[in-house]
This record gives C-alpha cells, structure tokens and sequence, in this order.
C-alpha cells in the first residue's frame, strides 16, 4: 500500500454550513462488505442487498465527528465515528425503535446540511454507547431521545455518491424508505 500524499489543498470558501438533517438506519446483514458495495475513488456509487432503510429528520444540535486514531506504538489505525442526536417527542413506537438500535448494531446512512452523506458503521456496525429517555423540567424543555451511536471502522465514513433522498434511493438498488 502507498502511503504518499497524492494532493494539495487550497483555503476553501465560506460556503459551508455545519449540522447534520437526517440519518438513516440499516439493518446488519442485510448488505455483506465489501462484496456488495461498489467504491470509485473512496466513494460509495452502489450498494446492492438493501430493501429499507429507516429515516429519522432532525432538527437542532445533532452532530457526526469521526477521529483518526494512530498508533506508532502498536502500528495500528482506525477510525472512531460518533453521531450524537436528539429525537424529539415520547412515543410507544420510538421506545420500542430505541431499545432495538440499543440492542442491534445498525449501520447509519448520515445526510449532513451540505446535502453530502456519508456510510458509518459500514463493515463492523454501529454500537448506542449512550442513550436517554428524558420528559425534561420546564414546559420548554426537550422531551424526547437522546443517542449516541459510535463505531471503530478501518477508513472513515465513505461519502456516497449522491446528493439527494432520490439518489440514494437509487444508489441502494431502490431501497424503500422507511418513515413514521
């Protein structure tokens, strides 16, 4: 493997906005990787073996932050993904969805608020490493879930090669969305 830096980067614009819009839950087993999954250039353009992917929209402060984690000692390297979001309002439906990704290890399809989405979980899955069910104190206050998912990937979330729910759709061999 080439190890050598293949690019230069010049200081980008002021047109980008941080935040994430949506997730999408996957099902383990439902796709096997690498075999399913068609790469060109460390992008996502197929993904073959998916029938539903499960959409959650957000609103307010959900965040995905991946961290390169090298070892000189140990001579290793992964990347530690997190996504950590909040979905509001208590329903018996998302009580029993919430105890499932507890108790599974989903991968989840992250749209950020460029319109870009990223693939995280995608060999070894997605583990809830925290999770709360809260009613809050005031009126005000957020009633509702709060999620962190982390996962320990070789690579970081590969980026897919769309920018729409549509051309997801596509990409996943026209997989069903899933919502309420």
């Amino acid at each position: 493997m080439s190890c050598l830096v293949l690019n230069g980067r010049n200081e980008s614009c002021y047109d980008s906005v941080g935040g994430i819009d949506a997730i999408y839950f996957v099902n383990r087993g439902t796709y096997v990787y690498p075999t399913d999954v068609t790469l060109a250039d460390d992008t996502i353009t197929a993904i073959t073996g998916i029938t539903e992917i499960f959409k959650y929209e957000l609103r307010g402060v959900n965040s995905f932050d991946q961290t390169q984690t090298p070892s000189s000692d140990n001579g290793t390297n992964f990347v530690a993904q997190a996504l950590t979001v909040q979905l509001k309002q208590l329903t018996p439906t998302m009580h029993k969805n919430f105890k499932l990704i507890a108790y599974g290890r989903p991968s989840v399809i992250v749209k950020n608020r460029m319109d870009q989405f990223f693939f995280m979980g995608i060999e070894y899955g997605a583990t809830m490493t925290a999770g709360s069910i809260v009613t809050g104190a005031q009126m005000g206050d957020m009633s509702g879930y709060n999620i962190t998912l982390t996962a320990n990937e070789r690579i970081p979330a590969n980026f897919l090669n769309c920018t729409t729910e549509a051309g997801l759709v596509a990409l996943l061999d026209d997989a069903t969305v899933v919502t309420d």
